[in-house]
């Protein structure tokens, strides 16, 4: 494992009754008595970086001597000793948030085939299993471990923490612990300690109480499974195509031809099951061959057969389709690719600008159609399942996945959320429950200057050349002015690294990278710049001027700003930067406030300070 340098290493445990216990480190003792339900803990001295050591912890207790044996004391004392070898003195950093913090390395690997096959024994990877708690904070994790980092160790853990450990390393020279504690698709509420709620949003709070009766929500939980295994059933008995549709040989000459980008463009919605074949036609040199088929992303979940062999299944919209084609599957001439598309929701549909092709290797791509034959299979009627997911519940996270990590010892903690507040009408109250949430965590980890690095949303949806007002670009500046006011918080600003069809950008090196630098500025170097911020806009001849903290990269013509008047209603406007300056000018004649990148996916957002970093969304009054 990996112990934080320069300030005191809490270690902690259960034992007997009153057992004695002494933990050694680096020739550092220290010596405890365990309390009357068994809990100890002491705080070792602080240490530089250094290792590998090992972690003595020693016990002594008594034990009642039998009648039975001829040993005239009554007592016996029995020592015990555990030993944790190759522990390292270093940094460690908790990564945490939703699934975007969550995206593994094995996701985002076609964005860096050079990156994978890293091993280094100075950076050590923990994951934090999934894990809730509607009652009170878990005493412990559910099993789990160190792990060096290295390709398989790193395959299914966060590649943010991944590139950040690695980066750190080759940096500062010292061990890197990299914890990793998020769930795809929570809210920020799951992760705020239930007392603190209970004291600021009562009714957040309620909310979990809700689900504080176990045979309740046991029952909520089977009765889901049921439902959803008996829409399962209903729909492969009334579904026409199984085991016929898939074969190689089945005619579908009278099948209409549909476009890839609008597979049902007279529906609203198809709820059950759809069939799609694309007949490909493979030269002699590569029939035989294995090969990879990368069907993009889907909506929702599929079943992927080719020439009649199942050879992939993915059960929901986000991960990327990368089917493994064995060798000896494909055959020269007419192969047919089937896709059955299984949709509870919505309607199906193929994410747009994704890859859809076979790759032989790397510089040996066959680019599939983009027309398909389509069939309808078994239309259903909305699944009634309505199951009790407890992590989208309040203060249940930091029960499962956080307090049993305080008072781990750390020097920064990660935070990339905010996609699920900004979706549920809850972005409002994003800054006050931000705030609870750091102060929360630097409560329980006994450290009131935790530094936080937190990643801003990034450019999502369809770009609009409309002004916006959605959920998304309150979020990211929500993010923004708690970062801003908070001396020991810094923001990594991710406006230019998203995807318009993808709430998972691949490029998750960039991210860690500016976070590594916000953590320089914190911990190191206050000197290091970031994302350039907005000081001041004064009004000048109808026009709003700005000034920049750092001079622009680049000068010239400057997109996505906005401009209201005393009527609050946004209007597009025209920018021109210069130097450390920007000059807003719009249709507006009194301008009262400006914003910049407020949008969904704010797409020509080009703003970027002198270091090459973007400048953050803002909404900014102009001062008289």
């Amino acid at each position: 494992m990996v112990l934080q340098r320069g300030m005191n290493i809490p270690v902690w445990g259960w034992a007997g009754p009153q057992e004695t216990i002494t933990v050694t480190l680096n020739k550092k003792s220290c010596t405890t008595t365990a309390d009357a339900n068994g809990h100890w803990r002491v705080n070792l001295p602080a240490m530089k970086a250094g290792g590998p050591y090992t972690l003595e912890v020693n016990s002594k207790f008594k034990i009642q001597n039998s009648e039975l044996t001829n040993n005239n004391s009554q007592f016996s004392i029995v020592n015990s000793q555990l030993n944790i070898k190759d522990v390292f003195i270093g940094d460690v950093w908790l990564c945490s948030g939703q699934s975007n913090m969550e995206t593994t390395l094995e996701r985002v690997s076609p964005q860096y085939p050079d990156e994978l096959d890293d091993e280094n024994q100075m950076v050590r990877l923990f994951h934090v299993p999934y894990q809730t708690d509607t009652h009170e904070p878990c005493a412990d994790l559910r099993p789990t471990e160190w792990k060096p980092l290295n390709r398989e160790n790193a395959w299914k853990f966060s590649a943010i923490g991944y590139f950040l450990g690695k980066q750190l390393q080759r940096e500062k020279g010292v061990a890197q612990g990299i914890i990793e504690s998020a769930w795809g698709g929570t809210p920020i509420e799951a992760w705020i300690a239930a007392d603190t709620l209970a004291k600021h949003y009562p009714t957040l709070y309620r909310q979990t109480q809700l689900y504080q009766n176990d045979a309740f929500v046991k029952a909520q939980q089977q009765a889901a499974a049921l439902a959803n295994q008996r829409w399962q059933e209903l729909l492969d008995k009334n579904d026409p195509g199984l085991e016929k549709f898939t074969q190689p040989d089945y005619n579908d000459a009278s099948w209409p031809v549909v476009d890839q980008d609008n597979l049902l463009p007279e529906r609203d919605e198809w709820i059950g099951s759809l069939w799609l074949r694309q007949h490909i036609i493979v030269n002699k040199e590569h029939a035989g061959r294995a090969a990879k088929l990368l069907l993009g992303t889907l909506y929702d979940s599929d079943v992927t057969y080719l020439n009649g062999q199942r050879i992939g299944s993915t059960g929901y919209q986000y991960p990327p389709r990368r089917y493994q084609v064995p060798e000896g599957l494909l055959r020269e001439g007419d192969n047919v690719l089937t896709i059955r598309f299984i949709n509870k929701s919505g309607k199906p549909y193929f994410y747009k600008e994704k890859p859809y092709q076979l790759v032989f290797d790397k510089d040996d791509v066959q680019l599939l159609g983009r027309q398909w034959k389509l069939q309808m299979g078994a239309e259903m009627p909305h699944n009634i399942s309505h199951g009790i997911d407890l992590q989208y519940q309040p203060f249940t996270l930091y029960n499962g996945m956080i307090h049993p990590l305080t008072p781990y010892a750390l020097a920064g903690a990660v935070w990339y959320q905010g996609e699920s507040n900004a979706d549920s009408g809850s972005a409002s109250d994003y800054a006050p429950l931000l705030r609870l949430m750091m102060a929360n965590w630097r409560q329980a980890f006994e450290r009131p200057e935790l530094p936080f690095v937190i990643v801003q949303l990034a450019n999502y949806r369809e770009p609009s050349e409309q002004p916006q007002n959605t959920g998304w670009p309150v979020v990211r500046e929500a993010q923004r002015v708690v970062a801003k006011e908070d001396a020991h918080a810094e923001l990594a600003v991710t406006i230019d690294i998203g995807e318009t069809v993808d709430i998972h950008p691949l490029r998750k090196k960039d991210v860690a990278e500016r976070v590594a630098l916000g953590f320089e500025r914190l911990l190191w170097n206050q000197r290091v710049t970031l994302s350039p911020e907005i000081i001041n806009a004064v009004p000048e001849n109808k026009a709003a001027v700005c000034t920049l903290s750092q001079p622009l990269l680049k000068e010239g013509p400057l997109y996505e700003f906005e401009v209201a008047g005393p009527d609050g209603k946004y209007v597009n406007a025209e920018a021109e930067g210069r130097g450390d300056r920007i000059v807003i000018r719009s249709s507006v004649s009194q301008p009262v406030s400006i914003r910049y990148a407020w949008k969904n996916n704010p797409i020509r957002a080009n703003v970027y300070g002198k270091n090459g970093l973007p400048m953050s969304p803002v909404e900014l009054r102009i001062e008289n």
